[in-house]
């Protein structure tokens, strides 16, 4: 067959890809990929359930000695389908080629009594939230495969061992598989449950081994939410009103209920949806629905207005969040330093847009997306189809970036309501302009700093004050009656540098603009004020800034591992040639100290470059350096986005940007090279890895930045700072 008989209206994305390079006359390649058959793996689908002899709701084991783990966490690119089984797999003593991975079922945690434990997302606290209890349910299991073995043989299950999927009796010889025993081990009640592994006795842990989830992603066949469908489905497309808060005063569905395609008009939380029986039909047809908003008071602000407001906010009243010695005192005495640092608002911008598909039948609801929240997900679609929680399943897929976006699903409100309004399964898509416009945004902030040195050059006193959005607020969850919450001051409140006396306050300031989680949370903006700031004090007291840190950070051996490595693999003290600067910035966010340094160019006209990123980990204990490295690498990219590009403006109410066009991410032509080294401290130390790259690297670009032109970046992003006539 020719590539112009593909049946493209059935193809798939690999196909896709070969088909099109070769019918445009390019050249199609078949990379040949080794030998998977006998490795770890995972369903391409994978919420698909297992059906077998189940040793706890962690794990089962098929006859063939197939081994599933599942996975209460979300793959969203971070690893957790690799990390987290093999956690499992270390106590279990099962063969890893014989792993096969799949989600755990929100629907069976809700009617167990959270028998997962904990199925959010987020905080980078898979590995170090979970290990704990994925050890005990592997070292459970292991024990009673042996018992049941001993049972079977008629010996002491203490002269039994189990390793590589089998139990044996070394006196006798003997031995038997997982899968020969799995059936009578799953009713093996133990009287009490062993002791786990100490990291001493790793054998898995600590393994550069391949991600489950590579394959299927490399042959195009992992099912992602946007790759779902269901026989008889419709698709959707919605409008929601521009200005966030605002609501649908009318629509005229006639005015497209007569397009080809076109089944139905339905009202949804904040807009309107048109379903069709094919995508872009129903997404014509939404952009020429007419309708009237009503967009509310906030239609009157900017971006400009808020950061006066977030500026003004700083001098009026504040909570404290940390407190030690008299400031006011040191301030007097000392030589006063003192800067603003500012950000904007940032979307989260998965590569994947939201999407959910949804079917409602009757009583019965279930819904495919990619979630950081399947517990929360499920309560959502419940809600919105009227339906006990009991009734909904939630098929979680692989998630195109999530970022913290992915925890609150507002797109399968929408598609759920959709579904149950039309009576057929619904395909309900964002497109990018939509989920950039209607983004739950990083907040913005302002934070001041003012410090002293004394005449030894060191900090005598620091106040720190910060006006930012709080999350909690704009979510509705928790309690901030005190003025708190702790994303709105992590990394000022508990900041690891000697400063003397230390005053530390937060105002929680709101604007119409929803904000939420963003990768890193807090640490991202005030990462970026605390290091440029700690680089200011260093200029200021005539110190190298990395020997500046150093002296600050005494006592703080962790601290110092890192910063020291840095200091060695970046070459450090090595001279830059005119128009170069190297700038150091280090942080500790979700258990983990990261540090980085990072090199830059900047042309006679401000052109600026990044040209290389040097990291050091030390988040305690890896599972899987591969993992660290690659997240450690992402977080960077992430973070450099943002600091060079990343702005959400508002006008008349309304978000501005709307596509990578105007909300440009770092691409493979800005790419710097990035060293990731690890210092790990172990000890009781589990550190998260997802997150923890990403804060140091505004501030260290601004600082080397600084290093090459003597100018100060206090507000993000960079590409809104003149940095032509670079120092000489």
């Amino acid at each position: 067959m020719s590539p112009f008989d593909t049946d493209f209206a059935n193809i798939s994305r690999r196909r896709f890809l070969v088909v099109s390079l070769s019918a445009a006359g390019g050249l199609a390649i078949g990379l040949a990929l080794p030998d998977l058959a006998d490795a770890a793996t995972m369903s391409p689908e994978p919420w698909t359930q297992a059906n077998g002899n189940e040793i706890n709701a962690w794990i089962l084991i098929e006859p063939d000695d197939t081994v599933v783990i599942r996975v209460a966490q979300s793959e969203m690119g971070e690893g957790v389908f690799t990390a987290l089984p093999m956690i499992v797999a270390e106590e279990l003593g099962c063969d890893w080629n014989k792993v096969r991975a799949e989600y755990a079922s929100a629907n069976r945690n809700l009617r167990e009594n959270n028998v997962y434990v904990r199925m959010l997302t987020g905080e980078s606290s898979a590995v170090r939230h979970s290990r704990e209890f994925l050890q005990q349910a592997g070292a459970s299991a292991r024990v009673r495969l042996i018992q049941a073995a001993a049972t079977r043989w008629g010996v002491a299950a203490d002269d039994c061992a189990a390793g590589d999927s089998r139990v044996t009796h070394a006196a006798s010889g003997r031995s038997l598989s997982y899968g020969e025993l799995a059936a009578e081990a799953a009713k093996v009640k133990l009287a009490l449950e062993p002791a786990i592994k100490t990291p001493d006795q790793y054998t898995l842990i600590g393994q550069p081994l391949g991600r489950l989830d590579t394959p299927s992603k490399l042959n195009g066949t992992a099912r992602f939410g946007i790759d779902i469908r269901l026989p008889d489905m419709l698709y959707t497309a919605v409008v929601t009103c521009p200005v966030f808060g605002g609501t649908v005063k009318s629509y005229d569905a006639k005015a497209v209920e007569g397009r080809r395609g076109v089944k139905a008009v339905v009202p949804v939380p904040g807009g309107v949806a048109v379903v069709a029986d094919r995508f872009w039909r129903a997404k014509e047809a939404v952009a020429a629905l007419p309708v009237t908003w009503d967009e509310g008071t906030a239609a009157g602000t900017d971006s400009t207005q808020f950061a006066e407001a977030y500026r003004a906010a700083l001098n009026g009243k504040a909570a404290t969040a940390r407190k030690e010695g008299d400031v006011v005192k040191a301030l007097a005495e000392g030589k006063k330093v003192e800067a603003l640092y500012e950000v904007p608002h940032l979307a989260h911008a998965p590569m994947e847009p939201l999407n959910c598909t949804a079917h409602v039948q009757g009583d019965k609801v279930d819904v495919w997306l990619g979630t950081q929240y399947p517990e929360m997900a499920l309560q959502l679609a419940a809600k919105a189809a009227s339906v006990r929680p009991e009734n909904v399943q939630v098929h979680n897929c692989f998630l195109g970036g999530g970022f913290g976006r992915r925890a609150v699903n507002d797109e399968l409100v929408q598609a759920v309501t959709v579904a149950k309004a039309v009576g057929k399964p619904v395909k309900l898509v964002w497109t990018r302009e939509e989920d950039m416009r209607h983004d739950r945004y990083r907040p913005q902030a302002a934070i001041h700093f003012e410090a002293a040195l004394g005449a030894d050059g060191e900090p005598t006193g620091l106040r720190v004050r910060t006006a930012v959005g709080s999350i909690l607020r704009s979510l509705g969850w928790g309690n901030t009656d005190d003025g708190l919450e702790p994303a709105a001051v992590e990394g000022l409140a508990n900041q690891p540098y000697r400063v003397g006396a230390l005053d530390v306050s937060c105002v929680l300031k709101n604007t119409h603009v929803p904000v939420m989680f963003w990768r890193s949370v807090g640490s991202s903006q005030n990462a970026f004020a605390m290091e440029s700031f700690i680089d200011e004090l260093a200029y200021a007291a005539g110190e190298d800034p990395y020997r500046f840190r150093r002296k600050l950070l005494a006592g703080k051996g962790d601290f110092l591992d890192v910063l020291d490595k840095i200091a060695e693999k970046s070459d450090w003290d090595k001279p830059m040639p005119p128009g170069k600067g190297r700038g150091i910035a280090i942080h500790e966010s979700f258990g983990t100290i990261v540090g980085e340094v990072a090199e830059v160019a900047v042309s006679p006209k401000g052109e600026l470059r990044v040209e290389r990123v040097i990291a050091a980990v030390d988040c305690g204990h890896v599972v899987n350096p591969r993992t660290v490295e690659m997240q450690i690498e992402s977080g960077i990219v992430y973070g450099l986005s943002a600091a060079l590009f990343g702005e959400i403006t508002i006008e008349k109410g309304a978000v501005v940007q709307g596509n990578f066009d105007d909300y440009p991410v770092v691409r493979l032509a800005d790419m710097p090279r990035i060293e990731t080294h690890l210092a790990l401290s172990g000890g009781s130390k589990w550190g998260g890895i997802g997150e923890p790259g990403t804060p140091p690297i505004a501030p260290a670009v601004c600082n080397a930045i600084f290093a090459a032109t003597g100018k100060r970046i206090r507000r993000l992003p960079i590409k809104d700072v003149d940095l032509s006539g670079q120092r000489s």
